[in-house]
């Protein structure tokens, strides 16, 4: 530590540390635009001048190194001087545009210059003006507003691991810019939205909707991915208008992903179905909410009398909270029957965990890993601040391994890649724990793995969704996890949704002769219960799921949207997405966190837990009489306990049949209801149409170039996609999208296919 006086305050500065870093441990507020805690020091703005001791002229406090003795002035008045010099400099060429500019309120260029500006400008030369870019469908851009303090391309080369802006010129000539007729297309660029420190990156969406002091802030918990990201809400009128991130070190740090930040379009969807419906007769009537209530109940009651509680099952999302899971679950074990699931793109229930899969550490103990082998997991397009955290420590000593069917740009910088057909996976893992076994085994990818791994002391297994949504996926947990064990490394699962962790923790899974969400669709049931879930984009196997809907006598659909449900359906009820409802997220670290609803729900909506308390009661249940959804909350048990990613039974591996194989995956901006009807998403490169995408040896031996039709067939289904060329895949496989409405019509997510040149 070093000894630092500042503005006549003594400071303990780690070594290394810098005359800003001084600064914010004493509660001092130096004046600054380019630095930022989490970005690299450019020095470029030079608005941080201040005076040091014995230094011949003003320097930058974010550059400026600590050292023992050093004496510091802020605020004195040659640091003031040089501060509205600079200040000066920065106001030359910027527009007066405050008015109409979205960045209006919470300007950091706007509140600086209050304090060291001057009261007119004394340059009198015509302003430059800098044409717009287009950077996609998330910026928009007034270029002429920039003032070159470069935190936006800084965050695309170190936090988004892409160059995808740069400055060219130089003076006043200077611009940011990006390459030749591209756009910003990575997965965290809005990003760059909150880093703009003036107007001139703002998002489009928002653009033009509200003025910042007109928003109402609250504080919520993204409904996506595993992570469970703490967000800002920002509210108008009863109406999401922006989504920004709530600072959290441990989980989401200061960022957000474009999915979290975006999505929120979808809650304002046109599709929102905002009143209870039934049809009758083929035709869909509205009708108030005690009608519908008590035709379900009827419904469900005559099933179970004449059939059995067996031949009712239900099905919901991860995305779900976890109130409305425990009352899903409680109502149908109430009701007799125990075929519940929430793992709807699962395929292989084999081997159960003990407990709740779960990442088997902290979240932010991630940055602390040396070594890590993460297998079957498109890290971007699932988890992508959980894949910046490996980029971050892999920059350090972190060695990042993978076992993939495909070699993506992770954008991280990799130790080893095993890319390898999805059912050579077992197999690979199974030569990585023989290699650590004997290490005369320890031969090409296999060995060059155990290797990495054997040579850390903080090492840790992570299984992705690919691996979770794998016909073997029992045997590739049993593998990583002996693998962990030979090793005394952690071993965890990175977790597919906002609940992935907290569905079994609720017990919304099966129990005793109960059926397993793949059991319910080949065994149909006569009556369904859907949560949340749109079958044909949400499962595993969306054929099969529709022809299970079909053949069901009552369907009932609990849904925000009007979706597919509105041909097989027979009720549909509206409830409440997370941000018109009280609830809880369990992330995948274990982490429960509770959230308020940010508005009122739309139309006759209701939030989910109450629809069940409500449906309970006219079941004449016991138990369903909460008052609100803390109530329920306190009644699910989230001790450590609960968490558990060991197996309970060695799975035998399948036997794999020859030909083409289908690696699927699930499009980021696909993954879940509300983010599938974000405008602004679905227009980005990311949200573009899915394609068969094979490597150039099977491209040339089934014919086919690149960008030319091709009839991609999964059983009895079929899908008309255009052919890609993926460098990365492994052979023999074609890597097609799931949960995406071109290829609903396709079977399970993997499998044999054929793919036909057109």
């Amino acid at each position: 530590m070093l000894e630092i006086e500042i503005d006549g305050k003594t400071v303990s500065v780690p070594t290394g540390g810098t005359v800003m870093d001084a600064a914010a441990l004493a509660g001092i507020y130096v004046p600054h635009f380019c630095y930022h805690r989490k970005l690299s020091i450019a020095a470029n703005c030079r608005m941080c001048l201040v005076e040091v001791e014995k230094a011949p002229k003003p320097l930058p406090a974010c550059a400026t190194p600590a050292a023992n003795g050093m004496k510091v002035k802020t605020h004195s008045e040659l640091a003031v001087l040089a501060q509205k010099s600079v200040m000066e400099f920065l106001l030359i060429n910027h527009p007066l545009d405050c008015p109409i500019c979205d960045q209006g309120g919470e300007c950091q260029l706007q509140d600086l210059s209050v304090g060291y500006g001057g009261v007119e400008s004394r340059y009198a030369e015509d302003k430059r003006v800098v044409a717009n870019k287009n950077l996609g469908a998330l910026i928009s851009t007034d270029m002429t507003r920039c003032i070159h303090c470069t935190r936006c391309v800084r965050f695309g080369q170190e936090i988004a691991g892409v160059m995808e802006l740069g400055m060219a010129g130089r003076g006043e000539h200077s611009e940011i810019m990006p390459f030749v007729s591209r756009t910003v297309d990575s997965e965290l660029s809005g990003n760059m939205i909150d880093l703009c420190p003036v107007g001139a990156l703002t998002s489009k969406p928002f653009r033009y909707s509200a003025r910042n002091w007109e928003l109402s802030r609250r504080k919520s918990v993204s409904p996506h991915c595993g992570l469970g990201s703490n967000l800002s809400v920002q509210v108008r009128n009863n109406r999401v208008m922006r989504v920004l991130p709530f600072a959290n070190e441990a989980i989401n740090e200061c960022w957000l992903s474009d999915k979290d930040r975006f999505s929120y379009e979808g809650l304002n969807a046109p599709d929102r179905l905002v009143k209870p419906m039934i049809k009758q007769g083929g035709q869909w009537r509205e009708v108030q909410w005690k009608d519908a209530l008590e035709y379900v109940a009827r419904g469900l009651k005559d099933i179970a009398s004449s059939s059995g509680a067996g031949a009712v099952g239900a099905l919901a999302t991860p995305h779900s909270t976890l109130e409305e899971l425990y009352l899903l679950q409680k109502l149908m074990r109430a009701l007799g029957s125990d075929n519940v699931d929430f793992r709807l793109r699962r395929s292989d229930f084999r081997g159960k965990t003990r407990g709740a899969p779960w990442l088997g550490m902290k979240i932010a103990q991630i940055s602390e890993l040396d070594r890590v082998l993460v297998v079957g997991s498109l890290l971007r397009n699932d988890h992508p601040l959980i894949a910046n955290r490996l980029r971050q420590a892999a920059k350090r000593n972190l060695e990042v391994n993978f076992v993939n069917p495909t070699s993506d740009d992770f954008r991280i910088k990799a130790k080893n890649r095993a890319v390898v057909s999805p059912d050579d996976m077992g197999g690979m893992l199974e030569n990585i724990l023989n290699a650590l076994s004997d290490p005369s085994k320890a031969a090409g990818d296999a060995g060059n793995i155990a290797r990495s791994l054997a040579s850390g002391k903080h090492v840790a297994i992570f299984l992705g969704n690919l691996a979770e949504q794998h016909p073997d996926a029992a045997r590739l947990h049993d593998l990583a996890s002996g693998i962990a064990d030979r090793l005394g490394a952690k071993f965890g699962f990175l977790g597919e949704a906002a609940n992935s962790v907290g569905g079994y923790l609720a017990h919304a899974v099966p129990a005793g002769d109960g059926l397993n969400a793949r059991q319910m669709l080949e065994n149909p049931r006569r009556a369904y219960l859907l949560w949340n879930a749109e079958v044909d984009l949400d499962m595993n196997d969306p054929k099969a799921a529709l022809a299970a809907m079909e053949q069901a006598d009552m369907v009932v659909a609990f849904s925000a949207y009007r979706h597919k449900a509105y041909e097989y359906a027979d009720v549909m009820l509206p409830i409440a997405p997370f941000a018109e409802t009280s609830g809880t997220f369990v992330n995948t670290e274990g982490l429960a966190q509770s959230f308020s609803g940010v508005v009122s729900p739309q139309g006759e909506a209701r939030p989910g837990w109450k629809v069940l308390r409500v449906l309970g009661n006219l079941l004449d249940m016991s138990g369903f009489d909460y008052e609100n959804s803390e109530s329920i909350r306190d009644e699910i048990d989230l001790s450590c306990a609960s968490f558990d990613n060991s197996i309970e039974e060695e799975p035998s591996a399948l036997v794999a049949a020859p030909g083409l194989q289908r690696v699927g995956y699930v499009p980021i901006y696909f993954s879940d209801a509300i983010a599938r009807r974000s405008e602004a998403l679905q227009k980005t490169a990311l949200a573009a149409a899915p394609c068969a995408w094979m490597n150039a040896a099977l491209m040339a031996r089934l014919g086919v170039r690149e960008g030319e039709p091709v009839l991609v067939r999964q059983g009895e289904g079929e899908a008309r996609l255009n052919a890609a060329l993926d460098a990365a895949l492994a052979d023999e496989c074609v890597r097609v999208a799931a949960g995406h409405p071109l290829t609903a019509n396709l079977g399970p997510m993997f499998g044999l296919i054929t793919v036909e040149r057109l």
